[in-house]
């Protein structure tokens, strides 16, 4: 299976719904405009500053499907405010490791666990139901565009 962006989301501030977006423009080194984190309102803006781990966040979409199936939710994949869904690539691989969405070069930082924030916004179940299975940090190397159907390609990917 190849492995490819399913969908990109932001929220504009703090606790705000995500918003899905057709194409999501991304700045080296900033994440994607319009985001919390962009523009510094996220819940996590103050603690993340000027580091990398606040750029843009990644799920795998087989994981928010697995999450709803073992605890009957019928989430969708904006809920668990992450940026970008994929599918076909295990996200825990690509930690410390460089990839491309499309021409857009990224860099795996650290896994993004769930959190209190999230469990009171999504579910509680979220902090033991996706330990390990909530995502990945990621620093934009590149700037560029993407979209769903862009494929993601690296070293450490399988495809």
């Amino acid at each position: 299976m190849t492995a490819t962006v399913v969908a990109t989301y932001i929220a504009r501030h703090n606790s705000a719904p995500m918003e899905h977006l057709h194409e999501a423009e991304l700045i080296a080194g900033q994440g994607i405009v319009g985001d919390r984190y962009f523009s510094g309102t996220g819940t996590f803006s103050k603690k993340l500053n000027g580091l990398p781990d606040r750029e843009i966040t990644l799920i795998e979409a087989e994981e928010i499907d697995n999450f709803n199936a073992q605890h009957g939710f019928s989430f969708d994949y904006g809920d668990l405010r992450r940026n970008i869904i994929t599918r076909g690539v295990r996200l825990n691989d690509l930690v410390d490791s460089e990839f491309l969405i499309g021409s857009v070069k990224f860099r795996g930082i650290r896994l993004c666990e769930p959190c209190a924030h999230l469990a009171g916004m999504v579910a509680p179940e979220v902090l033991k139901g996706l330990v390990h299975r909530a995502g990945l940090r990621a620093s934009i190397m590149t700037s560029g565009t993407i979209k769903a159907g862009d494929p993601i390609t690296g070293s450490a990917i399988n495809d």
